[in-house]
């Protein structure tokens, strides 16, 4: 390729960016213990001027990030003077090798949310279930194994 600098070869990521409603620790911690992986959190307090961030703003979240497997997941609190708009319009999936690992993941995200669609096997999964968990995050948990 033309211009391409064969020593500096960078991947390309598509990587999710969630905004919580001032619970993006929690929510992190949670996904930290139902999915595996480290949760670095960095405080709204911890910023060059926090005062950007308006009063009350210090202990929210700025930045964090969930890594796992290759995998990353961003988050922060909503920090912006504008309100919350909430989850809406999509949902973060997570695909892992085996049916037994995708109903554990998928019932630990389970825990305190909503079920919309049962964990169970479909024409195009062993295993695939959809849910919005605690914290308003929609989610779609499947098995990337199809015996069919």
């Amino acid at each position: 390729m033309k211009g391409r600098n064969d020593s500096l070869h960078a991947m390309k990521k598509l990587e999710t960016y969630l905004f919580f409603n001032g619970t993006c620790a929690e929510a992190m911690r949670f996904y930290e213990k139902a999915l595996g992986g480290k949760a670095t959190l960095l405080p709204a307090s911890e910023a060059p001027d926090a005062s950007m961030f308006g009063p009350g703003n210090g202990e929210k979240i700025m930045h964090s990030k969930l890594e796992l497997d290759g995998m990353v997941l961003m988050a922060s609190d909503w920090l912006a003077p504008d309100p919350y708009p909430g989850m809406d319009g999509f949902y973060v999936t997570l695909s892992v090798p085996t049916v037994a690992e995708a109903k554990s993941a998928f019932d630990e995200l389970a825990d305190g949310g909503r079920v919309n669609m049962p964990f169970g096997k479909t024409f195009y999964s062993d295993g695939f279930g959809m849910l919005v968990d605690r914290f308003g995050t929609p989610w779609m948990v499947m098995a990337e194994t199809n015996t069919q």
